[in-house]
């Protein structure tokens, strides 16, 4: 669990942007949970529409103290964040498109949107969504674990943006 789960969750940190960071699709918590617990001055907002998985978030985070988390139980679609968000990250979401078109929106213009992955993904970067433009794909390597990984970086196109220089 710690290799699989907690670590190749850290692996994002390199790329992590901004002060507000939102986790699409959290799950149980991964990877906004150990994102937030090794950096402490960020404000992450983990998002998932299940209501026993967002129960059990909220025990974690109530448990370990973290005050830099809110939980957010909402399917995509209908959520409506009060702010743009300037880093969107993803773990096990679904295809790159769907999380663009599902939560690109919520992308500052000069964030950047994280999809872990883990086979190289060609067949989804072939048909990224128009206003979007993809900087890079990282290969990751999680100590201990014998498994493929990337970290698909995106940002909103249009306007110079930090990333993209």
């Amino acid at each position: 669990m710690v290799k699989r789960h907690i670590l190749d969750s850290l692996s994002l940190l390199p790329w992590l942007c901004g002060e507000r960071i939102l986790d699409v699709g959290s799950g149980a918590g991964l990877p906004g949970i150990p994102l937030a617990i090794t950096r402490p001055e960020l404000q992450f907002y983990l998002l998932d529409s299940n209501a026993k998985r967002t129960r059990f978030m909220l025990q974690v985070v109530a448990q370990l103290g973290l005050e830099n988390v809110r939980i957010i139980r909402s399917r995509t679609q209908d959520y409506r964040p009060e702010q743009l968000f300037d880093c969107i990250v993803a773990r096990a979401f679904s295809s790159i498109a769907d999380l663009l078109i599902q939560a690109g929106r919520w992308c500052a213009p000069t964030g950047r949107i994280l999809a872990m992955k883990g086979q190289y993904p060609a067949q989804e970067l072939e048909s990224l969504n128009a206003g979007y433009r993809l900087i890079a794909v990282h290969r990751v390597q999680v100590p201990g674990l014998d498994a493929e990984r990337h970290v698909v970086h995106i940002i909103p196109s249009g306007g110079q943006h930090p990333a993209a220089t």
